[in-house]
């Protein structure tokens, strides 16, 4: 039987997000107007993307008595991300955001997906309440989802996506710094990409881990954390401890200080609201000095997606326009909800990213999600993500 669930909008899941957003926001728009407005830096863009800027202008500095409805703003993420950049940089970031925000709305397909994950270790040392790793069925190492990437494999990554694809997760399914090779992993991407961030529970946040970090090609760095309380953060994170997690990240910002006092990037912490007793005031509280940003985003019941009944949700899944995933072993898969691959379209080390991003078999699932078609679909047909 079907239920009626709520739809889940992945992008732009921020419910909560605490820094100093409106001291930026109109700096950084005076400062894109210029650039937006000199040859020199108008020269650089790529042609095929020359259009794209005129929609930026129009949206980021449309009138408020024009009636036109916007496509294109800057939330608060994106403009601390700008602040780290060079003029040199500002408008092909604009761009490749903009692709990343319209595109999937739009149903646009480019060449390259606007955004890309990539798996060093499926395998986690945390055991969340909220996490597809308490799904024994998928942890149990008999079962071939466990496992780590080879470092090659990465750099072959790397190499495909450099100078297509300028948005990348270093995370998806398990603890990336399970991985003995994350420190060569980042410093291969040095200078690679605008935005490179990293997921980490931070409980392995050792002084090899913070070198890596910050003196490889990571812009964002985000810790997982969902509660300024020892004992729900216990509770939530099953095998964590809060204790542990502020003392690595307190050391991380003492090497920071001494040893990268001119690295621009962005440190957040960011839990997943589940509990009535998380509040944005206790851990912006908490966690306020330690980093630059204190964020929640919704809670996604993606844990036990395959049990679940189908539901009455038809709107496409905006992913399948926006992000892939490449898991430690190669595999290629349009979702991370989808954690066990029933999706996937084949394996990079065959197609490499672009033959997937366009291949036939993902340009079916966008046509059976236009379509309003998701119940042919597993897990699409359980899932809430649009």
């Amino acid at each position: 039987m079907k239920t009626t669930i709520k739809e889940y909008q992945k992008h732009n899941s921020f419910v909560q997000f605490s820094s100093n957003f409106e001291k930026k926001l109109d700096s950084t728009l005076f400062r894109i107007n210029k650039i937006i407005k000199d040859s020199k830096y108008l020269n650089q863009v790529e042609k095929k993307y020359s259009s794209l800027v005129t929609s930026i202008e129009r949206d980021l500095f449309l009138k408020k008595d024009e009636k036109k409805s916007k496509d294109f703003s800057l939330s608060q993420h994106v403009v601390d991300e700008i602040g780290t950049l060079e003029n040199e940089e500002i408008l092909k970031y604009l761009i490749h955001r903009y692709r990343y925000e319209v595109f999937p709305e739009k149903q646009i397909l480019d060449n390259y997906p606007p955004y890309l994950q990539i798996e060093p270790s499926s395998i986690c040392n945390y055991r969340c309440v909220f996490c597809f790793e308490t799904d024994k069925t998928f942890t149990n190492k008999k079962n071939g989802f466990m496992g780590t990437m080879k470092l090659e494999l990465f750099k072959d990554i790397i190499d495909q996506a450099e100078n297509n694809v300028e948005f990348i997760s270093i995370a998806s399914r398990g603890e990336p710094l399970v991985s003995k090779d994350i420190d060569k992993m980042l410093e291969y991407t040095t200078d690679k990409f605008l935005n490179l961030k990293i997921n980490t529970n931070a409980s392995l946040l050792n002084e090899k881990a913070i070198h890596a970090i910050l003196s490889g090609g990571v812009k964002t760095v985000v810790f997982s954390a969902d509660a300024a309380d020892k004992e729900l953060y216990a509770k939530l994170r099953v095998n964590g401890n809060l204790d542990t997690i502020l003392r690595n990240i307190e050391n991380f910002n003492k090497i920071k200080e001494t040893k990268y006092s001119e690295k621009k990037i962005i440190t957040r912490v960011s839990g997943v609201k589940v509990d009535n007793n998380q509040d944005i005031e206790s851990m912006q509280n908490l966690w306020k000095n330690l980093v630059d940003q204190v964020a929640f985003v919704d809670y996604n019941p993606w844990e036990n997606v395959y049990g679940r009944e189908h539901n009455s949700v038809i709107k496409p899944c905006s992913d399948l326009w926006r992000r892939m995933f490449i898991w430690w072993d190669g595999k290629i898969n349009p979702c991370d909800t989808d954690y066990k691959s029933f999706l996937s379209v084949g394996n990079f080390k065959e197609l490499g990213i672009s033959k997937s991003w366009k291949s036939n078999i993902y340009q079916s699932y966008r046509e059976n999600h236009k379509a309003g078609d998701r119940k042919v679909l597993t897990p699409c047909k359980s899932c809430v993500v649009t």
